[in-house]
């Protein structure tokens, strides 16, 4: 029996670590594209990038919020980087300059996350987030995000704008193996779904495409490098970036605990703490980012979708898979290796777990009675929110850095609206 348990903590904490690592691979690739990276930035990226995640996972399960939700680059930081990249060139600035500007908005967003924290300000605003608001949040989120899927799952990239047959065929065998088996409800298999669909799907890969580009020579050994972009470059317009940004991350730290707390069947007595304490290391964790010139991380409300997807509800395997991550950022040859599983192979597992997160957003919907109000406030939102998704990137460049960062990103202005707008207008009381 102890042997039985052992190996289902060891495959669990390796499933745990395949979506770690299925979370942060593209955005590193991403964001050196954006800014013209070399080969060697963005493995340095990619490096601290692991590193960082698994320094605010570890944080966030033994003293934040305390449970397993995976912390990941932040979609609303991949829209900022892109943003500023942009507008940055239109400004004259180079891409170092902006780097480093962003490293310090990262600062300034911990510090304000860190306050809210600490001075539990963030558990008395959790009222605000509404089932009504995290429903429009979760869907807006797999809107936005399931088009990057797609084309990742299609082979569609900078270097291809066509569909790449073998790449989808193998992607698509990847996902729908992976949603198979997480419905044998009565078998071991489900709960090692995600596992088992990216290792087939990798294996099929190297069979039928062929390996991954070499990577070179890489040291054995090598520390996380600190301001790897330079010293930050702090200005008084980062502020209110920052803090616009902070409240957001919020949000999304809410919509995490709230839906994971819900799948775990765990009542809201201690929602507020767990609130205020996962808010507080979140600003640390945006700290230490700044800090090692990686991307900001936010818990990932698609662990909930992985946890439902797996079955997965112990903390000890995730605790044990950030743990790992951490120490195999000190091994850059390790890094390379999990860093080849190929881009299709890890959208289509990330696009399965969303499957999940769809079904949890028309949950927390139904929470609520949609009377005339309540449908016209999403019917705003979504038509709003989805329709900026569809705006080319430079329609808003006309706009101030702050009005373009909210403008621009209908994940963000979607939320926005909805919240403001549920409280704004109340229904009058007989």
């Amino acid at each position: 029996m102890e042997k039985s348990s052992l190996s289902n903590t060891a495959l669990e904490t390796v499933q745990w670590f395949v979506f770690l690592l299925a979370g942060i691979v593209a955005l590193p690739i991403v964001i050196g594209a954006l800014f013209g990276m070399n080969f060697a930035e963005v493995s340095g990226l990619m490096q601290r990038s692991f590193f960082i995640v698994g320094i605010a996972s570890l944080l966030q399960g033994l003293f934040g919020h305390r449970l397993p939700i995976v912390e990941g680059p932040a979609g609303i930081w991949i829209s900022i980087f892109a943003i500023m990249a942009s507008t940055s060139m239109q400004n004259g600035m180079s891409s170092g300059e902006t780097l480093q500007q962003l490293e310090a908005m990262m600062i300034v967003t911990g510090i304000f996350l860190f306050l809210l924290g600490a001075f539990k300000i963030a558990g008395r605003i959790v009222h605000i987030f509404t089932p009504l608001v995290t429903g429009t949040f979760f869907l807006l989120l797999t809107v936005q995000l399931s088009g990057t899927f797609l084309q990742g799952m299609l082979g569609i990239n900078d270097e291809s704008s066509t569909i790449q047959v073998a790449d989808a065929g193998i992607a698509f065998l990847t996902f729908f193996l992976i949603l198979g088996l997480s419905m044998m409800t009565r078998s071991w298999l489900s709960n090692y779904a995600v596992l088992i669909g990216i290792v087939v799907g990798w294996i099929a890969y190297l069979i039928f495409v062929g390996t991954q580009p070499s990577q070179g020579n890489l040291d054995v050994f090598a520390l996380p490098e600190l301001f790897a972009f330079g010293l930050p470059s702090f200005d008084l317009s980062v502020v209110p970036v920052a803090f616009i940004t902070a409240i957001l991350i919020i949000s999304n730290l809410i919509a995490a605990v709230v839906s994971l707390n819900q799948l775990l069947g765990k009542d809201s007595a201690n929602r507020a703490k767990e609130v205020d304490r996962g808010t507080a290391f979140s600003g640390i964790n945006h700290a230490l980012a700044g800090i090692f010139s990686a991307i900001g991380n936010v818990p990932l409300a698609s662990s909930s979708g992985f946890v439902a997807l797996t079955g997965q509800k112990e903390k000890k395997p995730f605790i044990y898979a950030s743990l790992v991550l951490i120490i195999i950022a000190f091994f850059p040859p390790i890094i390379a290796f999990f860093s080849s599983i190929p881009a299709p192979i890890a959208n289509a597992a990330l696009m399965a777990t969303f499957i999940q997160l769809v079904g949890l957003a028309v949950r927390n919907l139904a929470l609520e009675q949609l009377d005339g109000k309540k449908t016209t406030i999403l019917g705003i939102a979504y038509l709003l929110g989805m329709g900026v998704m569809f705006l080319p990137a430079e329609a808003f460049q006309e706009f101030p850095a702050v009005v373009q960062n909210v403008l621009s990103n209908g994940l963000l202005l979607g939320t926005i609206l909805v919240m403001l707008l549920e409280q704004l207008w109340k229904s009058k009381k007989s």
